[in-house]
């Protein structure tokens, strides 16, 4: 078995703000990552609600609904051997500060919450979160 897997991986407003989508989806294809699929949208602080919903209950939840849907962002599939690990390993600690060299977060994270990406964290997140932007 390949362990091909897919995952969700969402460029933030804060990059895609900073023009850094291409940068960021070469790490992925560097890494042998496939985008299948992306589109750039803004949605509602409501969208951002239902996409988070397992943080309700988190102090951070509200601030990070209302800055996933502060601007822009950019959705995408991605698609390689165990991408959701890999995907998460390139994307590096969520506090920048914590983040090894050369990941994604410590390259352009500005802080903890403006992380710059997120990953799925496991198989049953990855395919809720395809589905909730790639509803086919």
């Amino acid at each position: 078995m390949s362990n091909l897997e897919r995952t969700l991986s969402i460029i933030k407003p804060d990059a895609v703000e900073r023009n850094l989508s291409e940068n960021i989806k070469s790490i992925f294809s560097k890494n042998n990552l496939s985008v299948l699929d992306s589109k750039k949208l803004h949605i509602s602080k409501d969208e951002a609600a239902e996409f988070y919903k397992v943080h309700q209950s988190k102090p951070f939840y509200d601030q990070l609904c209302s800055y996933l849907s502060s601007g822009p962002i950019e959705v995408m599939i991605l698609e390689g051997k165990n991408a959701i690990t890999k995907n998460r390993e390139l994307m590096g600690a969520t506090d920048p500060k914590n983040a090894k060299e050369g990941t994604i977060r410590k390259l352009y994270g500005i802080s903890i919450d403006k992380n710059s990406v997120h990953g799925s964290d496991s198989p049953d997140n990855a395919k809720a979160e395809i589905n909730f932007f790639f509803r086919k």
